[in-house]
C-alpha cells in the first residue's frame, strides 16, 4: 500500500483542484453572463466547453500521478492534436464559428434582444437577435420568420446595432 500512498494523495488533490476550478469557472462565466446580459443557453455552452477542456487536462495530469512515461503523454497528445489539427483545417469554418462565437459572447457588444442591420451588398439582414449559439446568430426578422448568419460573418460584415429593451 506504501507504493501507491503518493498517487492516491496527488489524485485526491487533483480531484479537489478540478472541483474548486469547476466552480470558479461557473462563477465566472455567470459574472460575465450578467454584465453582457446574455442568454443563459450561451451560458450551459460555455460552461460545457471549459469545463471538457478542464477534464482533458485533469486526465493527462492524472496519466502522468499514475506512472505513464511522459513521453508516451506527449507522444499521445502530439498524435491527438495532429488528427483534431487536421479535421479543423479540413472544416475550417467550424473552427472560426466557434471562434467567433467565443468572442461575440465575451468581447461583442451585441445582445439577444438587439436589433440589428448586417450590411450586405448581396443579402442585407435586418431583424431582432434571438439567439446565438456556437455557430450561428439567429435573427428574426419583421415577418416572423427566422433567418441563421453564420458568427464568422457578424465578424466580418459591417453591423449597425439597435440595443434592445
Amino acid at each position: 500500500m506504501d507504493k501507491y500512498h503518493v498517487q492516491i494523495i496527488e489524485t485526491a488533490v487533483l480531484i479537489v483542484i478540478f472541483i474548486a476550478l469547476k466552480y470558479l469557472n461557473d462563477h465566472l462565466v455567470n459574472r460575465a453572463l450578467k454584465k453582457f446580459q446574455f442568454h443563459i443557453n450561451r451560458r450551459r455552452i460555455i460552461v460545457k466547453t471549459l469545463n471538457f477542456l478542464a477534464l482533458l487536462i485533469g486526465a493527462g495530469i492524472l496519466a502522468g500521478i499514475w506512472g505513464l512515461q511522459q513521453k508516451d503523454i506527449l507522444l499521445f497528445i502530439s498524435s491527438m492534436l495532429a488528427v483534431v489539427g487536421i479535421a479543423f483545417f479540413a472544416q475550417w469554418s467550424i473552427l472560426s464559428n466557434i471562434t467567433a462565437g467565443l468572442i461575440l459572447f465575451f468581447y461583442h457588444s451585441l445582445k439577444i434582444g438587439d436589433s440589428i442591420t448586417v450590411i450586405d451588398k448581396d443579402q442585407p439582414v435586418q431583424g431582432t437577435i434571438h439567439d446565438i449559439g456556437y455557430f450561428f446568430m439567429h435573427v428574426e426578422t419583421a415577418n416572423n420568420e427566422y433567418i441563421t448568419i453564420p458568427n464568422n460573418t457578424i465578424l466580418q460584415k459591417i453591423v449597425l446595432i439597435k440595443p434592445g429593451t
